[in-house]
């Protein structure tokens, strides 16, 4: 999958300051996913709306995200690069109770409906976690 750009005309500004559409427009960020077969797409997204919405938006059909983002189902189950870790809120009690069910739970494991984006994940990078 190539990169996939939502806005035109972004200016290229440095990690962790998010990038700007020209004038007043809105603010841009990167992300990058590694999906189950390895391949690695980056995208510019608006930084807004939760992780779980970019990858569905982006093509990323192996993600199936069947509770629509409402933290019942778990298959939407991501590993996040761990130096973003900090800057995501913690785990809650529903998150962690649906994480455990899975056999591919790791210290890397959130659920991408669970991970709202914002400026500061400028860069932040995923990997899409295997079924089950």
């Amino acid at each position: 999958m190539e990169a996939h750009d939502f806005f035109s005309s972004i200016e290229e500004s440095s990690r962790g300051s998010g990038a700007k559409r020209k004038k007043d427009q809105k603010y841009v960020t990167k992300v990058v996913v590694i999906d189950r077969s390895g391949e690695r797409s980056e995208l510019d997204v608006p930084p807004k709306g939760t992780f779980m919405d970019v990858l569905r938006d982006g093509g990323f059909d192996e993600l199936e995200a069947m509770c629509g983002g409402s933290c019942s189902c778990a298959t939407c189950h991501v590993y996040v690069d761990p130096s973003f870790a900090a800057l995501l809120p913690p785990i809650g009690e529903d998150e962690s109770e649906l994480l455990d069910g899975s056999e591919h739970r790791t210290e890397k494991s959130r659920l991408s409906c669970q991970i709202r984006l914002n400026e500061e994940l400028d860069g932040i990078m995923v990997t899409i976690a295997p079924e089950g």
